[in-house]
């Protein structure tokens, strides 16, 4: 998350000239190949986002009683990865910002760490974009785990997901920012408040901060039953019919 942040914080404090829309999209998911390969002999790298983890539930993958604690722990961790960021840029961000955090204007320095909807974004509007982006994230993530189907060459899913959280950033991000991980989101908006952006990170823009949480678990639920329904239920019943 360190590594996303910076590329958003380049292309922030520089206004652009060194780096942008495209590029930063391409740092954040390559640093999920990063992530999972890191994370896979731990825990399966499948603690990173909480609207994941949710999905993992119904699943039998994790303990519903243990979802809470992934959930705060990986909330912590968006915190404290915001903190690293922030030192890493101090500089930049005080000469962009002539040392005063804003969360609006030409001098905006809050969407390096937290996502906020366009001008233009409604409430319904942003709150579907959001839902159906998460569901299209856990959709695609199971079918790349599913071994009961085609699948994916063992090794080859962060590069697979990397290639799904891409395409879905290139064509969603733009009127949200692609806040499809609760805690990536909430975690630094907590930071920035405390480090001087202030409590307008939780109001700025039609869409509320809330919404971005709230849509990311509804997705990722609604992307999970989906998959059940018209995917793994129809793998299992053609396997069945290929015996008989």
């Amino acid at each position: 998350m360190v590594l996303t942040q910076k590329a958003m914080a380049q292309a922030v404090t520089s206004g652009e000239t060194k780096d942008n829309f495209f590029t930063m999209f391409l740092a954040g998911s390559l640093v999920v190949v990063v992530a999972i390969y890191l994370g896979d002999n731990v825990s399966g790298a499948i603690h990173m986002n909480p609207a994941l983890s949710l999905a993992m539930c119904p699943l039998g993958f994790i303990p519903w009683a243990k979802l809470p604690i992934y959930s705060l722990v990986q909330l912590l961790s968006a915190f404290c990865a915001s903190g690293a960021s922030y030192v890493l840029y101090y500089d930049a961000l005080q000469n962009c910002t002539n040392g005063k955090l804003t969360v609006t204007g030409p001098n905006e320095t809050a969407s390096i760490f937290a996502t906020y909807p366009a001008p233009y974004l409604s409430l319904n509007n942003g709150f579907l974009d959001q839902v159906l982006g998460t569901g299209i994230l856990i959709m695609g993530i199971l079918a790349i785990l599913d071994t009961q189907s085609k699948g994916v060459s063992v090794g080859l899913e962060p590069v697979a997901v990397r290639l799904l959280i891409l395409v879905i950033e290139l064509s969603t991000g733009a009127k949200c920012g692609f806040p499809l991980s609760p805690a990536h989101d909430l975690g630094p908006r907590l930071f920035t408040d405390v480090a001087g952006s202030g409590p307008e990170v939780f109001s700025a823009g039609n869409v509320l901060w809330w919404v971005r949480v709230v849509t990311s678990l509804v997705g990722a639920t609604l992307g999970t039953a989906s998959y059940q329904l018209s995917v793994a239920l129809t793998t299992l019943r053609t396997r069945s019919l290929l015996r008989n």
